[in-house]
């Protein structure tokens, strides 16, 4: 029994038991013909991923407001704040990328009698068991985050699952479709943990052109272009797909990936491994952050967060380019942006020279 779903509802372990919504999306949205254009709420709109799907629905040719305090809202959509009575007009579907839920549950409260479905994007932490590979929809999930307990970095994966509970509770499954991503990537990222190889590879630190990579060529790996992932959320919306989906990539290996990325990069230069146990005994972080190696995940316990099941997600039309052109649009996104190596996440010139250096001298 998972966390998010009411105790009478039973497991989704095969296509007879999925909801009814569920089962139309394998031949419904190939052939899915728009008879008109929706009126789509976004909570947010403004960010890197609230941003993508606003640009995808208005693409789509919908209407779409962005309920949000900033501006940066795709060109063409409308935007309000809390103050304008959003509860009060209709919508066609409202799309929530929170994970507060304190945030998730006023707006449910007050849009569930206003919108005919609530789209949540949830995350792949909200799963009990990080280290399981292949994990599926049906598996067990985090216990919600308690009223009244803010949410945090830590305890992130409880706070979705608490988003996801309030979704349903408000809702019900007809009318919720939850979509839980594992890693995001694409241009506009900005955590800099995906650009990072692109620039690196595109512009090595040293004369000789050399890239210094951990020793976990077979590491599983996937990822999502957040592109793909806003294109199939406003393609769920339009088709009325109720249900909870992994929103993830094909698993490949971190060896795989990084070879498309320096092949994307145009690298000749030699690549360099170094162990995991070199590398952590020097401060090299790992994933994410200032002088890390990003998208390396040495605790085999949260290697499970890279090879998770996507079979539902495709049944329901998700499209996955191929990663060479994600890759290649996430370089020249970087390079025109001019980010840098040493941004949010990765090793500066400065730190891999240092650490190539220290490897050829042992």
């Amino acid at each position: 029994q998972t966390a998010l779903a009411p105790r009478s509802a039973p497991p989704l372990t095969d296509r007879s038991r999925r909801s009814p919504s569920e089962n139309r999306a394998a031949f419904l949205l190939p052939v899915l013909s728009k008879l008109k254009a929706m009126k789509i709420l976004i909570l947010g709109g403004t960010a890197w991923l609230g941003h993508s799907i606003a640009a995808a629905a208005l693409a789509a040719g919908h209407s779409v407001v962005c309920l949000a305090r900033g501006n940066a809202i795709p060109e063409g959509a409308d935007l309000v704040n809390a103050d304008e009575g959003v509860a009060a007009r209709t919508w066609d579907a409202v799309v929530d990328v929170a994970g507060d839920p304190r945030f998730v549950e006023r707006a449910v409260r007050d849009l569930a009698p206003a919108a005919k479905r609530f789209v949540f994007v949830s995350s792949l932490n909200v799963y009990a068991d990080p280290s399981k590979k292949g994990i599926d929809e049906d598996e067990p999930t985090l216990p919600p985050l308690p009223a009244g307990e803010e949410a945090s970095q830590e305890n992130y994966g409880r706070a979705k699952s608490a988003c996801e509970a309030a979704v349903l509770a408000g809702f019900g499954r007809e009318r919720s479709t939850i979509v839980r991503p594992g890693l995001i990537t694409g241009p506009g990222d900005p955590t800099n943990r995906a650009a990072y190889w692109p620039l690196r590879f595109a512009k090595p630190s040293n004369p000789r052109g050399r890239v210094l990579v951990p020793d976990a060529f077979g590491q599983a790996f996937s990822m999502v272009d957040a592109r793909d992932l806003a294109a199939w959320i406003v393609r769920l919306v339009e088709a009325g797909i109720g249900g909870v989906f992994n929103a993830v990539g094909n698993v490949s290996t971190l060896g795989e990936h990084l070879e498309r990325i320096r092949s994307a990069a145009g690298h000749t230069g030699e690549v360099v491994r170094a162990p995991a146990d070199w590398l952590l005994a020097r401060g090299v972080g790992f994933w994410a952050g200032p002088r890390s190696l990003p998208l390396w995940v040495p605790d085999p316990s949260l290697e499970g967060m890279l090879a998770a099941s996507n079979g539902r997600a495709l049944e329901a039309g998700l499209k996955l380019r191929p990663a060479r052109e994600t890759y290649a649009d996430l370089l020249a996104w970087a390079l025109e942006n001019s980010v840098n190596c040493a941004g949010h996440s990765g090793l500066s010139d400065a730190e891999e020279r240092e650490l190539l250096d220290a490897l050829d001298r042992e």
